[in-house]
């Protein structure tokens, strides 16, 4: 059985998919500069099989 989930977001200004990648002891997700000082919120996907 396949676990359905699902989302509802307004007024978005963008969308990307990036991946997380290491930073000192922590880690980071790189975007553009356009959007330092916005809020964002982080969605983190689960692993799918046969996904890079």
């Amino acid at each position: 059985m396949k676990e359905a989930n699902e989302i509802t977001a307004h007024n978005i200004e963008a969308y990307m998919e990036r991946t997380v990648t290491k930073f000192g002891s922590g880690a980071k997700v790189d975007c553009p500069k356009e959007y330092l000082g916005k809020r964002v919120c982080l969605i983190i996907k689960k692993d799918d099989e046969g996904d890079e």
